[in-house]
């Protein structure tokens, strides 16, 4: 009865991997149920060679490479329509952008498919039922997605290796080896029961599926020593700093005026409790001043300074006006008790439609413009020293630069602090906050320092340089986290891709090898 299903074109082409693509979205954040991907990818596998084989009978009115295509597209579309079809609802603030909603649900998932099937054309006509075929699969969907982690800005997100953010003992091996190069090899692990289709005996296909189990365990050994290992020396550490984490929970709305702007800055000083004699840095989420920048806050200059003591440092987002370029910077910035800049960070990923408007002169004939608030598109920041602060030395992080791993490689050996800032109230109340979630985690351990993140509508924490949760509030809860944080500064940082391209040339050069000797 299967093979009848197979045997119907559309159905294998379009609508199997259009479902086996969407059920992906369960194995991320906030569902956790990783183990589909066990019987996603050996599928993906199975019927990349199944199609090969029956475009030459069943499919022929088509050339193969054309079914492959088809085939690795449709599954992309599914991939991405459930994974990121949150992005629509940022859509959903200003009503002349509603009515382009659907297309934001149809042709970004249909760009970004793209990833998915040119590696299916390019490597589906090689693929066999073998050991080397999965490693050239999960090499070739492992380079894809560094791909698109740089092409047009990048977009990294949902990679693989994020569907076991949860187990933090499996994901310590990050510190070593960075992200792509994990996300391969989990690929790899995910692709392995795929040898179950091989045509070999039963006992060496369970000979076989135990490599990827003593794969895991190794990790998680490593993993669980390091953690332990990490707790012990973290007691030793006498370096720290008092940070209050403050999650006012703001309704995300449009051109508000000055008077709604004091209420919201009222709340803020509310729940951040400030005690005049404790050295504290409170962290505020990005977007609460709804589009004002800096220099008209000034006029609330006050209620800081009748608030806050000299011993208090406040970091929020705002909008920063440069009068040389005629334009504002998506800001984060560090001010004392007067409303005085002490320090201040540009945003350097903007986010396409939503913070700058590409082909912008062409498009704004059109009567487009970004999603938030203003015509212009925001400037784009140029590179930065971290921020230095007492004895914080600060990476910062606006929204989702938090997924963009060259942001931490490049950042240096003596960042203590990782500050991650965001507005979630343009993901609603979808899954959009707990898939950005966890990238956090990912960027504690690869910086081995501590992460704080202040989200609005979101989820706000703490986590150690193991990525462990110290503290959390969820989405849509109101109020603070505070830790006397420990400052870690050692060289045990990821810096580079460096593992990611030697374990991917060695695949390719497995397969090279076993392909030449008819193997």
């Amino acid at each position: 009865m299967i093979e009848n299903y197979l045997n119907n074109r559309f159905l294998t082409l379009c609508l199997f991997p259009l479902i086996l693509g969407s059920i992906t979205v369960l194995s991320f954040e906030p569902f956790n149920l990783t183990f589909i991907n066990f019987f996603v990818l050996p599928t993906f596998f199975f019927l990349i060679i199944y199609i090969k084989k029956k475009s030459k009978s069943i499919y022929r009115k088509k050339p193969y490479k054309k079914n492959l295509f088809l085939f690795g597209t449709s599954f992309g579309f599914g991939f991405y329509l459930s994974g990121i079809h949150w992005i629509a609802n940022s859509l959903t603030f200003d009503d002349s952008f509603k009515i382009f909603i659907p297309l934001a649900l149809v042709l970004i998932p249909l760009f970004l498919s793209l990833f998915f099937s040119l590696v299916v054309l390019i490597i589906g006509p090689f693929i066999n039922l073998n050991l080397n075929s999965i490693l050239l699969l999960s090499g070739g969907l492992a380079f894809s997605d560094f791909l698109r982690a740089k092409i047009l800005t990048g977009f990294p997100w949902n990679l693989w290796a994020y569907s076991i953010s949860w187990a933090t003992e499996l994901i310590q091996i990050l510190n070593i080896i960075g992200l792509f190069a994990f996300n391969l090899i989990i690929i790899s692990i995910f692709m392995f029961p795929a040898v179950l289709f091989f045509k070999i005996n039963l006992s060496k296909k369970l000979l076989l599926l135990i490599y990827p189990i003593i794969l895991f365990l190794i990790f998680y050994i490593y993993g669980n020593h390091s953690i332990n290992q990490n707790r012990s020396l973290l007691k030793l550490n006498n370096q720290k700093f008092n940070i209050k984490v403050i999650s006012p929970n703001f309704k995300l709305e449009y051109d508000i005026d000055l008077k709604e702007v004091e209420s919201k800055l009222q709340k803020l000083i509310k729940y951040s409790e400030p005690m005049n004699n404790s050295k504290t840095l409170f962290v505020w989420p990005e977007g609460v001043f709804s589009g004002y920048n800096y220099e008209e806050l000034l006029i609330f200059k006050e209620l800081f300074s009748k608030n806050f003591s000299k011993n208090h440092f406040i970091l929020f987002g705002v909008n920063k006006y440069n009068p040389k370029k005629n334009g504002n910077f998506n800001s984060l910035i560090i001010v004392n008790n007067e409303l005085e800049i002490l320090k201040e960070y540009h945003k350097q990923k903007l986010v396409p439609f939503g913070e700058f408007l590409p082909f912008e002169k062409l498009l704004r004939r059109i009567g487009l413009k970004k999603i938030t608030e203003g015509h212009g598109s925001f400037l784009v920041g140029g590179k930065q020293e971290n921020l230095n602060l007492d004895n914080l030395n600060i990476l910062p992080l606006i929204c989702y630069e938090v997924i963009f791993t060259k942001l931490i490689q490049k950042s240096p050996d003596e960042t203590n602090l990782i500050i991650n800032i965001s507005e979630d109230g343009w993901f609603g109340d979808s899954i959009g906050p707990y898939q950005h979630f966890p990238k956090g985690i990912f960027r504690a351990i690869e910086q081995n320092s501590f992460f704080i993140r202040s989200a609005n509508k979101g989820i706000s924490a703490i986590i150690n340089n193991k990525g462990e949760i110290i503290k959390i509030l969820n989405p849509n809860e109101t109020g603070n986290i505070e830790l006397e944080v420990p400052l870690i500064k050692n060289n045990n940082k990821n810096k580079n891709d460096l593992i990611f391209f030697m374990l991917l040339i060695t695949y390719y050069f497995i397969f090279y090898y076993k392909k030449n000797n008819g193997e």
